[in-house]
């Protein structure tokens, strides 16, 4: 059955959103603003900021998107989108895409327990694993838009899953998928398989 909504996933994701081609090379000077949060190279050295570095470039360009029009709320991109083109903002993912992200490292102390829910999910209370949509080494699928995680920040990953739970961020579409994989999730859930994903490459 999880095949199945997988599958199903998959090919919504594949067909729901066509996009203009990015330049990274464009992209690289249209980024310069960018870089003061995410760093230069899309690396944040803050982990209250993402890293945005090797990021599959129509996920990026749906984010933006997002923040832009209002669908989802990012109190420190607040006006930063509002006079960037579509075709800005595609070169701008271009560019992010094209970088190598840069890896943390795992509590050991939460480990077992974060690799356990992000392998293995939570299969009684009808929870996929993760790797699912974003690939057992947490690259992503960068074709469905589905993120790369690997090597993410734990913190960012954290107030991410936390949000999706408590409804602050939904817009993962009609099908809430990450709402309702997140509603499955405790406080401590959420630290170990963050935790995990920092340290995952």
């Amino acid at each position: 059955m999880n095949k199945v909504i997988v599958s199903l996933l998959l090919t919504l994701g594949i067909t729901g959103m066509a996009h203009a081609a990015g330049d990274a090379k464009a992209g690289q000077a249209k980024a310069a603003v960018c870089g003061a949060c995410h760093g230069p190279d899309g690396n944040s050295a803050a982990p209250n900021f993402p890293k945005l570095a090797g990021q599959g470039e129509r996920y990026l360009l749906k984010q933006m998107k997002d923040i832009k029009a209002g669908n989802r709320t990012v109190l420190e991109m607040t006006g930063l989108l509002t006079n960037v083109s579509d075709q800005d903002m595609a070169d701008i993912a271009a560019y992010f895409s094209s970088q190598k992200g840069s890896v943390g490292a795992a509590d050991p102390k939460v480990v077992a327990r974060g690799e356990a829910l992000f392998r293995g999910g939570k299969l009684d209370q009808g929870m996929p694993a993760c790797t699912g949509c974003h690939a057992p080494d947490g690259s992503g699928n960068p074709t469905a838009g589905f993120p790369h995680l690997g090597g993410q920040h734990a913190q960012y990953v954290a107030k991410q899953l936390t949000d999706f739970r408590e409804g602050n961020r939904t817009n993962d579409g009609d099908t809430m998928v990450m709402r309702s994989i997140a509603a499955k999730l405790s406080n401590k859930d959420i630290e170990a398989v963050s935790s995990y994903i920092q340290g995952l490459h």
